[in-house]
């Protein structure tokens, strides 16, 4: 029994309708990753905009370590954190603007650093620097938070 032509190859309005269908699949999975990727870093941010629960003690341990490592490669200044600029009540503005008061702008864990640096590192002669970092599509993004002795 012979095969059909039409067995062999399909109709091109098939094959459209087939590669739609693909497309609409690749679409939807496209949108659920998305979705995903966005609640996930909602969540995060959340995260970043508490306190860290961290101790006194356990936040100067940290801070001494990151130094101690970074003096031991040669180092005289250390990026100790990176955070989105929404984690700012003005997304960063004061911080680009190096207005008076910046440091009122931060929450969370960026300010828990800021008072960390003032409490502990600024008497010890310490500088601290926050600066935006990146431009995604010309507007502010990520903010670092960078400690230096040099």
């Amino acid at each position: 029994m012979p095969v059909s032509i039409d067995d062999l190859i399909p109709s091109a309005k098939q094959i459209l309708k087939e590669a739609a269908l693909k497309e609409a699949e690749q679409a939807e999975q496209y949108a659920r990753l998305a979705a995903a990727a966005e609640a996930e870093k909602r969540a995060l941010i959340e995260r970043l905009s508490q306190p860290s629960g961290k101790s006194e003690a356990e936040k100067v341990q940290l801070a001494s370590t990151v130094i101690q490592r970074a003096v031991r490669n040669g180092m005289t200044e250390v990026q100790v954190y990176r955070f989105p600029n929404s984690l700012c009540t003005d997304k960063g503005r004061a911080i680009i603007q190096q207005e008076k008061g910046w440091e009122n702008t931060l929450t969370g864990i960026p300010r828990e650093i800021f008072q960390l640096w003032t409490d502990y590192l600024k008497p010890r002669g310490y500088r601290i620097s926050y600066q935006v970092i990146e431009y995604p599509g010309g507007v502010p993004g990520d903010i670092a938070v960078t400690i230096s002795w040099g």
